[in-house]
Formats: structure tokens, sequence, C-alpha cells
């Protein structure tokens, strides 16, 4: 007969312990210990097809072409590799109304004749419809389910069939071979587990929507990563309209792609050419204002740098920078005022990256001295130049990954010159487009400002 026994489990790492302490010895968490019931017994997991599968020689095991199912947004297919794989786990989280819910009915929607389960845990039928009005695809074989146990959603797939699951959410699933409630560690870490068996013995690939904590990382333990295949992080500033797609981690692919989406009143639209939405068409000769040949995992844009120096009204200058880290501008402004004989120890300095983007490549330090240098000489640098290249705190300019595809962005884009580090290695020419070198800040003045 199943015994039940009272452990306490910490709510953000999964660590567990016999009686309730302040301080988790494995996260340094405060005050995360929760108390949970946990049944003794051999947990038998409802999923059907659960006969003992024989091992196979790896080169006996056949591979096919239709091993991936697209998803109908290509944005996410590029990121995925092509695809989802049959029988993967993915796990998608991101802040609350960020759209991670749109995009998961978006993708239900986009499939053409494909049986789609989509479980809703948190919205009725009814809720689920009025959404799903708004956005665009026409799936007749998308089945909406409203229900939060999971032998129940077992159960309703072994008689659907689907080709695709989508839970929305794990932390509103809970199993009834467990006495916790929903959402605590030992039922997200059961759900999925189970889930994933389903996935990897029916070949259904399953869309796992989850919640974030106040610090941005996935609610629920760390192992929740480990089980499944595919971690997609959905990222953005809900004053913005523009959306990323970020792969944390893809066992069948690159987590060096992103997606760009831009939130609209019908749904999620794919940017395929970020670089035309980022940077201002009618630029023209204010100060204080450049664009940087960014790259983001293996996609180059130009984005707009705008920086404003003006005299401290107060005592203290200000120092404030939205979408750059303050630490490293702070950095910059040293380095400026050092070796370029730049004062501005008494003047306040404000930096924007435009479109609420988060930009975290050092490819943008030249762009950002640039802006800083133009608005505090109040000398515009042109809008015809693009720049790309890391400051280090001697001074000089150097080098950064990926050059070649940051000069053919800037080429294709328009641009008649970009700035980059003398000590970028083959760089070959392209037409219509100056490629101008730098060593030093010294000399970066000079070339702009002479």
């Amino acid at each position: 007969m199943a015994k039940n026994k009272t452990v306490y489990i910490c709510q953000n790492c999964g660590a567990e312990s016999p009686k309730w302490i302040g301080h988790c010895p494995s996260c340094k968490e405060w005050n995360s210990y929760r108390e949970e019931i946990i049944t003794v017994s051999p947990l038998q997991a409802a999923v059907p097809g659960a006969a003992r599968r024989k091992p196979e020689l790896l080169s006996g095991i056949e591979l096919s072409d239709n091993d991936r199912i697209t998803t109908g947004i290509g944005e996410m297919d590029r990121i995925l590799g092509g695809g989802m794989v049959k029988g993967s786990l993915i796990l998608m989280g991101g802040e609350p109304g960020i759209g991670k819910s749109t995009l998961a009915l978006q993708l239900a929607l986009a499939q053409k004749d494909k049986r789609v389960l989509y479980v809703s845990g948190e919205e009725s039928e009814g809720q689920v419809k009025l959404r799903a009005g708004r956005l665009p695809g026409n799936n007749k074989n998308c089945y909406i389910y409203n229900e939060t146990e999971l032998e129940s959603v077992i159960n309703q797939a072994a008689v659907i069939l689907p080709e695709i699951v989508i839970i929305d959410s794990i932390q509103t699933l809970r199993s009834s071979l467990l006495e916790s409630s929903a959402g605590s560690v030992s039922q997200v870490r059961e759900c999925a587990a189970m889930m994933l068996r389903y996935a990897k013995e029916s070949g259904v690939p399953v869309i796992l929507i989850g919640h974030i904590t106040k610090d941005g990382t996935l609610a629920g333990p760390k192992v929740l990563e480990h089980i499944v295949d595919v971690v997609l992080q959905f990222e953005g500033d809900g004053n913005y309209v523009f959306r990323i797609l970020r792969p944390v981690k893809n066992r069948f692919g690159s987590t060096a792609e992103i997606g760009i989406f831009e939130m609209a009143g019908d749904g999620l639209r794919e940017i395929t050419d970020p670089s035309d939405l980022f940077i201002n068409k009618g630029r023209d000769l204010s100060s204080g204002v450049t664009i940087a040949a960014t790259v983001d995992g293996l996609r180059p844009f130009m984005i707009e740098t705008q920086a404003l120096v003006s005299s401290a009204v107060y005592g203290t200058p200000q120092r404030s920078s939205t979408g750059f880290d303050t630490r490293r501008l702070n950095m910059l402004l040293a380095v400026l005022e050092k070796r370029a004989g730049f004062r501005l120890g008494i003047k306040d300095v404000f930096l924007n990256i435009a479109g609420g983007l988060k930009v975290s490549d050092p490819a943008i330090d030249l762009a950002v001295v640039s802006a800083v240098m133009s608005s505090n000489l109040d000398a515009p640098v042109g809008h015809q130049s693009a720049f790309a290249g890391e400051v280090g705190l001697s001074g000089e300019i150097r080098p950064v990954a990926r050059i070649e595809q940051r000069i053919l962005e800037a080429s294709r884009m328009g641009f008649e010159q970009i700035v980059v580090s003398g000590y970028n290695r083959n760089i070959k020419e392209q037409p219509g487009l100056k490629i101008r070198t730098v060593y030093k800040i010294e000399g970066l003045v000079k070339l702009l400002f002479s």
C-alpha cells in the first residue's frame, strides 16, 4: 500500500530537505522551501504504448527526410534548424504578456490539415476561440482542450492521435499520482518527464509553454531545462512591438540563430529584414546619431544608436542608458576622457538604442563612442556611415567577429562607408562602400571631426 511522507522542496532549484530551512544550501535562495506530500510507491505513468522496447544497433537505425515537421512560421523554422523534430520536447518561456500563447496558437492554426491538440489550462475554449479569431491561419483539425489533469490529457491524445501537442502551460498541469499542488517543483518535474516519455514513444513533438521567475529564469526546477530537447526564450519590451525568439538550448540545431517578430493586432508578424526597421529611413544630419553594424547569433543587422551630452544641471552628472549596459557606458566615457581628452566628467550623458532592443554585442562600442563625441561637439557624423569595432581600455579599436557579414549588410543597406578596426584581417572591398580603418580612439576623432 502506498504511504505518504512530507518533505520540504526548494521551489527554485528542487533540492529536498526533511525539515524546513530558511536558506537553501544549493542555490543560496532564502525562504524558498515549501512543504509537499510525496507518495512513496512506484509511479505507473498512464502513457499509451508503454511496452518495453529492445536496444537497436546504431548502424541499423534508419532516418527519413520526414523527421522534421514545419511549423508554418518561417522565423521559428529557421531557429529550430528546419522545423520540429518528431518526438522532441520544446520548452518556450517568456515574461507575462510577451506573446507566448499567441505564438503557440498561431503555430497551431498555421498547420494545414495536421491534427493539433492545444491544451489550455489557463483559458477556456471560448477565450481561446476569441483569440484565434484575430490570428491568421485556419486549421480545421485544431482541437482545443481545457484541462489541467495530465492523465486526461494523455488519454485524449491517445484517442485523437495528434501530430503536434501544445501545452499552455506546464505550470498548470498536475498529475493525480502526486499529492502536491499544480505548479510545485515535484509536479512540474513529473509532468515534464511524463510528457517527454509520451513524445519519445509516440513520435509526436510536444511544445510546453513555461512561466519565468522575477529574475528572468524559467520557473520550476533546473532539471526541467535538462529534460527538454529545445529551450526557447521569448524576449521583448511590452512598450515596444518587437519580439525576439532566442534558442537557449537546441539538441537538433544551432543556438546561434534568432527569430524576430513584430506584435500587431492580427498576431505576430515575421521580420525578415530587421535592418530596414531598426534604422530611421529619413536619417538627417543631426548630431549624436550613429549606425552600428551588429550581429545577434548569425544574423547581421543595422541599429541606430542615439546619444545626448549636455551640461549637468545638478551637482552629480547623470549616466543613463536604454538597451545598453550602463557599466560599459561608464567605461567608454572614461576611455574618451583619458585617451581622447573629452571632458565628460561634468556633463550628463544619455544613451538610447532605438527600437527597444537590448544589445550585448561588443562591436557596438565604436558606434557608441562616435555618437557621444558627435553630441559633445554638436557635429553630425553623417547618415551614410556605419561602425563596427570594440573599444579597449587603452583606447585601441579591437577587431570583432563576423566582420565580413557586417560589411555585406552595410553594403546591402546602401551605406557609403563603414569604420572598422585596422586589426581586422582579410577584409574584402564591396562596390560602392568605402572601408575606413582606425587603430586608436585618437584616430577615430581625426577621421570623423578633422
